[in-house]
């Protein structure tokens, strides 16, 4: 199809047919649609929005782009996918519960960027864990260890590649159905026949407020199951950090004791309840997850002997004044991990894999004036303003906190 007539379909309104979509994604992928002209067909997008038929139709030439990875006979295949928030650790913990669980795992994770940590820099924080396996590779380790955990190759889903750097550079980013085909592109393209979305809501995930979180999951499962695999979702509180640590090295240390039976609470609640399953909690306080995960890291050639985290220098931030924690922000708090070096403005740019921040306080904790609230790893870069960010991110006051429920809803 011409993409002059796609533009102007798309220009005037008209719903767009599941060919011309087709037509559309693999001009994309081939590069006989310049780049302007994808820009042009996202702005109408963004603009008029995508029906669900036609978000489905994006979703599945997306994902059909490239290579759609096959794991043969054996296990069911899962994965979960996470919307992105501070300290969410849960992957590291999730993969290999799912396989303790009678599962395979393919799981292709990202990097974190902004705020926001990603997967693959915190196993990076592994000692040669390596990240960028082949799919002969791939299959290796999911055969032998049930569950991997790997970057996205070349292969897989190259149309979300493009459309993904062109949605940054045009301001296009915050459409649903462009999110959606985003997502699911990749995580069809893995070869799963179920999966299980953590959609956060508030300051520190990329939706702040509950209505458009739950925009998001239900789009999220209708075109998922729309393209045959079944699919749920949680929307999960994002306004405090999950768990202790924020940063690279520090989670690995909080997910592997969460791996053997101990760490944060509200880590392990949403652990168990993304699992979804009455067997979990007795596993994961087994210690096998963490033999599974140990397997797994081995495989992938990492050493969980020699993790990433050593000189460092720590800051003590102590509580000014007797009384109940109020708040401790979770955007705050991931900005501050963010200047101190743990993550990325673009995706090339490095990171320290052993700066950071722990947190051991939460809302509704009674604390005495100069009590440890926070600690910040740092190695010189940008300490003042981080320190200045915790300490505005923990509030005190006087008034009582009550609790707030982890999970807000079910999909």
């Amino acid at each position: 199809m011409n993409i002059q007539d796609l533009l102007y379909s798309m220009r005037s309104g008209e719903e767009q047919s599941d060919e011309a979509v087709h037509a559309f994604v693999v001009g994309v992928t081939n590069g006989s649609i310049s780049r302007p002209q994808a820009a042009a067909w996202l702005a109408w997008a963004f603009q008029r929005g995508l029906t669900e038929a036609e978000t489905l139709a994006l979703t599945r030439a997306m994902t059909h782009s490239g290579a759609v990875l096959a794991w043969g006979d054996g296990p069911p295949c899962i994965d979960k996918h996470s919307t992105g928030g501070v300290g969410d650790k849960v992957s590291l913990i999730l993969a290999p519960l799912y396989v303790e669980l009678g599962y395979r795992v393919p799981m292709i994770s990202g990097r974190g960027l902004g705020h926001t940590g990603g997967t693959l820099d915190k196993l990076e924080a592994i000692r040669g864990y390596d990240c960028n396996l082949d799919d002969a590779e791939l299959a290796r380790v999911l055969r032998d260890v049930g569950c991997f955990i790997s970057g996205q190759t070349s292969e897989l889903a190259p149309a979300d590649r493009v459309l993904y750097g062109l949605r940054n550079e045009t301001s296009t980013v915050e459409s649903i159905p462009l999110i959606v085909g985003s997502i699911l592109s990749k995580k069809l393209a893995e070869g799963v026949e179920q999966l299980v979305l953590d959609v956060k809501t508030g300051s520190g995930a990329f939706m702040k407020t509950y209505e458009d979180s739950h925009r998001l999951a239900s789009a999220l499962v209708r075109v998922a199951t729309g393209a045959g695999v079944r699919c749920s979702a949680r929307i999960t509180r994002m306004d405090c950090p999950l768990g202790h640590a924020v940063g690279n090295a520090v989670e690995v240390h909080e997910a592997i004791a969460c791996l053997k039976g101990g760490g944060p609470d509200d880590l392990r609640q949403i652990v168990l309840a993304l699992a979804d399953d009455p067997r979990a909690e007795d596993l994961l306080a087994s210690g096998r997850c963490y033999e599974t995960f140990a397997r797994m890291v081995s495989a992938q050639g990492g050493d969980l002997d020699d993790l990433q985290d050593g000189g460092v220098q720590s800051i003590v931030i102590e509580a000014p004044r007797a009384g109940i924690v109020q708040t401790v922000d979770a955007l705050g708090i991931g900005r501050a991990a963010f200047e101190l070096g743990a993550g990325r403005s673009k995706a090339e740019d490095p990171v320290d894999f052993a700066v950071g921040v722990i947190v051991p306080t939460k809302p509704g904790d009674v604390v005495q004036a100069g009590q440890p609230l926070a600690t910040v790893l740092h190695r010189g870069l940008a300490t003042d303003q981080a320190v200045a960010r915790v300490r505005a991110a923990i509030r005190i006051g006087d008034a009582p906190v009550a609790p707030s429920p982890l999970v807000l809803a079910t999909l």
